[in-house]
């Protein structure tokens, strides 16, 4: 028997409202699901699924120290696209080096999508570098081990004059950069010093 409840009808009075559509193939114009019906259906068919593993680029990682729960937002590959990504604090600290903005990863996740705004998220329990986040990740931990030689201590740091004695240039030969680098230049700072090597380019 189909539940009804009243509304408001054109004589003042209350007609019978007819329930909601079971499913989304049921629903029609005079009968539409409210969005937050949609967003209940949404986040029960996104629970059924399994945990994946995905790849894409790290844009943005929020620690949350004392909470226990980070966020970062991974980013694909290849196109403009973006998650928001929960994860423990365990598993942060579980990596050998800390994630950086652009590194790689493949993650292990299980969707979740929030109903009360309609996002989806993914809810990591297992985070690897590769690629560029391999190299990244290398990269910080020189970048820790030379800091604690105290290579990077402000007492070894020499001043810089406050201008280039020579500019530095490296370009393939005869190539249009260098020009526009070298006329840019010269007609800002007339006195302007190049040490130009070229090598070997590709594109």
């Amino acid at each position: 028997m189909t539940q009804t409840s009243p509304e408001p009808g054109a004589d003042g009075g209350t007609a019978p409202r007819p329930a909601l559509a079971p499913t989304a193939a049921q629903t029609t114009p005079e009968n539409p699901w409210p969005l937050r019906q949609l967003s209940v259906k949404v986040g029960e068919y996104v629970a059924r699924m399994s945990p994946i593993w995905v790849e894409g680029e790290i844009v943005q990682l929020n620690r949350r120290p004392g909470s226990g729960l980070s966020f970062m937002t991974l980013r694909d590959i290849d196109v403009d696209m973006s998650f928001s990504v929960p994860v423990r604090e365990h598993v942060l600290r579980a990596l050998p080096v800390e994630p950086v903005p652009g590194a790689r990863v493949v993650i292990h996740a299980k969707p979740s999508f929030w109903t009360k705004r309609g996002t989806l998220q993914l809810e990591a329990d297992d985070i690897r570098p590769v690629g560029l986040g391999e190299l990244l990740a290398r990269l910080e931990q020189l970048k820790r081990v030379l800091a604690a030689e105290g290579l990077f201590a402000a007492s070894r740091k020499q001043p810089l004059p406050f201008l280039p004695r020579v500019v530095g240039l490296i370009c393939g030969r005869e190539s249009a950069a260098e020009r526009d680098v070298v006329v840019n230049a010269r007609r800002r700072w007339p006195a302007v010093q190049f040490e130009i090597r070229e090598v070997a380019v590709q594109g």
